[in-house]
C-alpha cells in the first residue's frame, strides 16, 4: 500500500476522483491503496467497516424530540454559552458563503447552527439539524465525528465522506476541549456543498474552537471567584474542622488551615482515602444535581454544604469535624467576619430616574414579606433582575431561585419543567425521572416569566398547587409538600386576557396579590449613559475584550432612541459594537443603522457624522441634494440622516445601499427623490470617476 501521510491536514478537491476509486475498490474488498487518499481518512474508513456503518446512508439519524434537546442543552449550557457571540457572528460572516457553522456536543449531538439560510433545504435533507447526531458511527467519515475520534483539526471533502449521500459535502471541524482538564466538550464544525470548499476553512475552525475554549476559562474563573468570595469567612472562621472548598466541577480548589490535619485524621482511621493533596479529592457531580450522587466511602452526605447563589450552584463545601471543634458557620450566614452573602439586592440595579426609584421603594417594601408578586412591564426591562432582588432581599433568600419563561416551551415540555415526571411516565423520560421547577423552589423562591404565556388546560393544576402547597410529578400519585414564594412577570395585561377567556381569574388573584410596574428605559433616559457604561464593562469581561469608550455623539443618539426593546436591546446593541468595531473609542458610525432610523432627529442630527468626506467638496447635508429636508416628520428626518450615512459609507453605490439597508433598489432611489438627494448619486459618480 502507498505510503500516506499522517501529518496532512488538508484535502485536496483536485484528487476526488482517484479517492472515489478508492472508495469503491475499499467497499469491494479489493486494493484500494493511493496516495491521493491521507491516512486519516483510510484510518476512519476502516473504523466504519468494522462498526457496520452503512456506505450508502444518505443522511444522519433522525434528530432526537424536542424534550430531549432540550434537557442535553441544559447540561450543555456552559458551552453553549461561550459559544453563543461565536455563533451569533457566524450569521453574519457566513451568510454570503453558503457555509453553516455548527457547534456539537462530546458525543456529536448538534446543538445550534447558524450560517447562510439559503443552504437549509440541503441541509434539511441530510439531517444537519439541532438535535442529529454526527458520530462517525452515525453516519461514517465526516469532519465532526473523525474530529471527535482523533481530537484534532479535520476536513473532509467530498469522496472522502464514508457514506455515499453526504459526498457532495465538504466540512472542516475542531474539537473544544476544557480548558481546565483537557477533556472534550464538542466540536466546532464548518459546512457547505463541495463547491464551497476553501482551505481556510480550517484555520476558521481552529480559531473559533480556541474562542470558545477561553471564553469557557473565563467564565469558570467568574465562577470560581464568585464561590471563593461567598466561602472566603467561611475559610478563614476560627475552628478546627477542616473546610474544603470543591468548585461545581467537583473539584478541590481552597481548603483551610485545618483541612490537612482533618484529612490526616481521616486517612489514618480509613485505607480508602485517595490522599491528604487537595488536588487528589474529586466529588463525581452531575449539572442536574444539587449534591454529588455518588459519593466517595470516605464522604459522608452531613458534611456537604451546596453554595448556591440566586438560584445558580457555584459549588459545595465539605466540613471534616475536627477534635473538639466548634462548627464553622455555613456558607452565606452571617458571622462576626460580616456578612457572607454578596452585597447583592437592589443595589445592582443602575440608575437615579424617579420612575426606577419608586418601583424599587415598592419592591423592598414587598421584599419583607413572601406574598405572590406580580411584575409588570415591557419586553427587556429587566423584569428577570427585579425577581432576583426581591429574591435576595427576602426572607428566603437563603433558599433557591427557580426561573422558568413559560412562553419558551411546548404545551408537554413546559408542564414536564413545571411539575417534573417519574421515571416511565411518557416515551423519551430520563431515567429516575426528573424533580420539576415548582419542587426544586422549596424553601426559596419559584419565578415564572412571562405567565401570561401559561396554556389555560395548565394553569388549574398549577392554581391547585399554590391553594394545596402540594406537587403531583407526571406520573405519580403521591404529592410532594412545597414551599415555596412565588414571583410572576408578564408583558401582557391579564385582565384583557382574562376578558379574552385566555387567562383564568382565580389564577390571577393569586399570582397577583402585589404588583411592581417597571419603567421602560425610554421612560429613564437619562440612567442610559451611566447603564450604557456598565452593560459596556460587563460586556468585555465576558468576551475578554478591552472595554471601549462610548462616544458623546453615540450617547446622544442612544438617548435619542426609543428603545423597543428596552435594556435587553440595549445590551445587544453595545455587544454587536463591541464586537465589530475597532479603535478604542465606539463612534456614531459603529452604531447600528436601526438605531439611527428610530432616533429622535434632534438627537440624531446632533450625532450624525458628515454625510460624505470633505474631499467631496461638499458642506453639509443640504449640500448634496436638490433642496432643504423640510417639511418631514419626526422619523423621515431620522430615515434620511439613516439614508446619508448608508450613502456615505457605500460611496454612493445604490445597490450596496439597499443590501445594507435590506431595501429594493427602487426603493432607495424612491426614497432619495422624496427626501431630495437626487444629487448625491450624480456627485459620488462624479468623484469615483
Amino acid at each position: 500500500m502507498p505510503f500516506k501521510r499522517p501529518g496532512q491536514k488538508f484535502s485536496v478537491p483536485e484528487n476526488d476522483r482517484t479517492v472515489m476509486t478508492s472508495w469503491e475498490r475499499f467497499l469491494n474488498g479489493g486494493d484500494f491503496g493511493s496516495d491521493a487518499l491521507r491516512r486519516l481518512v483510510d484510518d476512519s474508513w476502516r473504523r466504519c467497516l468494522s462498526g457496520s456503518v452503512d456506505p450508502r446512508r444518505d443522511q444522519a439519524p433522525p434528530p432526537m424530540r424536542e424534550d430531549t434537546l432540550y434537557s442535553l442543552r441544559d447540561d450543555c449550557g456552559e458551552l453553549i454559552e461561550a459559544s453563543a457571540p461565536v455563533m451569533a457572528s457566524a450569521r453574519e460572516f457566513l451568510s454570503e458563503t453558503g457555509t453553516v457553522m455548527v457547534l456539537t456536543n462530546e458525543t456529536g449531538v448538534i446543538l445550534n447552527l447558524e450560517g447562510d439560510s439559503r443552504l437549509r433545504d440541503a441541509a434539511e435533507n441530510i439531517h444537519l439539524l439541532s438535535g442529529a447526531t454526527w458520530s462517525e458511527m452515525a453516519c461514517g467519515t465526516n469532519a465532526i465525528g473523525t474530529a471527535l475520534e482523533v481530537g484534532q483539526p479535520v476536513q473532509i471533502h467530498s469522496a472522502e465522506h464514508y457514506c455515499s449521500g453526504i459526498k457532495r459535502w465538504s466540512c472542516s471541524a475542531n474539537v473544544i476541549r476544557d480548558p481546565f482538564d483537557g477533556t472534550i466538550l464538542g466540536v466546532v464544525d464548518v459546512s457547505g456543498l463541495s463547491e464551497t470548499y476553501n482551505r481556510h476553512s480550517l484555520a476558521l475552525v481552529v480559531a473559533t474552537a480556541g474562542r470558545i475554549e477561553n471564553r469557557l476559562a473565563q467564565l469558570e474563573m467568574d465562577v470560581r471567584f464568585r464561590l471563593l468570595e461567598r466561602c472566603m469567612s467561611r475559610l478563614s472562621a476560627p475552628t478546627s474542622d477542616g473546610v474544603i472548598v470543591f468548585d461545581r466541577r467537583g473539584r478541590a480548589v481552597k481548603a483551610n488551615g485545618a483541612a490537612s490535619d482533618a484529612l490526616a485524621d481521616l486517612q489514618r482511621q480509613r485505607n480508602d482515602l485517595p490522599g491528604t493533596d487537595l488536588s487528589s479529592l474529586k466529588l463525581d457531580w452531575k449539572k442536574s444535581r444539587e449534591l454529588p450522587e455518588h459519593l466517595p466511602s470516605w464522604v459522608r452526605r452531613e458534611w456537604l454544604e451546596p453554595v448556591v447563589v440566586e438560584g445558580e450552584r457555584l459549588g459545595l463545601v465539605l466540613v471534616l469535624p475536627g477534635r473538639g471543634s466548634t462548627p464553622a458557620p455555613r456558607a452565606g450566614a452571617q458571622d462576626a467576619s460580616g456578612d457572607a452573602r454578596p452585597k447583592g439586592g437592589f443595589a445592582r440595579l443602575i440608575g437615579e430616574a424617579p420612575l426606577l426609584r419608586q418601583a424599587i421603594a415598592r419592591a423592598q417594601q414587598l421584599a419583607k414579606s413572601r406574598a405572590p408578586a406580580l411584575l409588570l412591564g415591557e419586553t427587556g426591562v429587566g423584569k428577570d433582575v427585579f425577581a432576583q432582588c426581591l429574591h435576595a432581599e427576602s426572607a428566603g433568600r437563603d433558599g433557591p431561585f427557580v426561573a422558568l419563561n413559560c412562553g419558551g416551551f411546548s404545551r408537554e415540555l413546559l408542564s414536564s419543567e413545571l411539575f417534573g415526571y417519574a421515571e416511565g411516565a411518557f416515551t423519551g423520560a430520563r431515567r429516575g425521572g426528573m424533580i420539576g421547577k415548582i419542587e426544586a423552589a422549596d424553601g426559596g423562591t419559584l419565578f415564572l416569566d412571562e405567565i401570561g404565556e401559561m396554556p389555560k388546560d395548565l394553569q388549574p393544576h398549577f392554581l391547585r398547587v399554590l391553594e394545596s402547597g402540594e406537587v403531583y410529578r407526571i406520573g405519580e400519585t403521591r404529592p410532594r409538600k412545597v414551599n415555596f414564594r412565588l414571583i410572576s412577570a408578564t408583558n401582557r395585561d391579564l385582565r384583557q386576557e382574562i376578558q379574552a377567556g385566555r387567562f383564568r381569574m382565580d389564577l390571577f388573584y393569586r399570582v397577583a396579590v402585589t404588583s411592581i410596574t417597571i419603567p421602560a428605559l425610554r421612560e429613564r433616559a437619562s440612567d442610559i449613559p451611566q447603564l450604557a457604561a456598565h452593560l459596556m464593562q460587563d460586556l468585555a469581561r465576558r468576551q475578554g475584550i478591552e472595554p471601549r469608550r462610548l462616544s458623546p455623539r453615540v450617547v446622544d443618539l442612544f438617548m435619542g432612541y426609543a428603545w423597543p426593546g428596552n435594556i435587553r436591546e440595549l445590551r445587544n446593541v453595545i455587544e454587536s459594537m463591541l464586537l465589530i468595531a475597532e479603535g478604542p473609542e465606539l463612534t456614531e458610525a459603529d452604531v447600528p443603522a436601526e438605531i439611527w432610523a428610530g432616533a429622535d432627529p434632534l438627537a440624531a442630527s446632533a450625532a450624525a457624522p458628515e454625510p460624505f468626506p470633505a474631499a467631496w467638496g461638499l458642506s453639509g447635508m443640504e449640500a448634496m441634494g436638490s433642496g432643504p429636508a423640510r417639511g418631514l416628520t419626526g422619523m423621515e428626518s431620522a430615515e434620511r440622516v439613516a439614508l446619508l450615512r448608508a450613502m456615505q459609507g457605500h460611496k454612493g453605490n445604490v445597490t450596496a445601499v439597499a443590501r445594507d439597508l435590506g431595501l429594493a433598489k427602487s426603493t432607495v432611489y424612491a426614497k432619495l427623490r422624496r427626501f431630495g438627494l437626487e444629487g448625491v448619486v450624480e456627485e459620488a459618480r462624479k468623484i469615483q470617476m
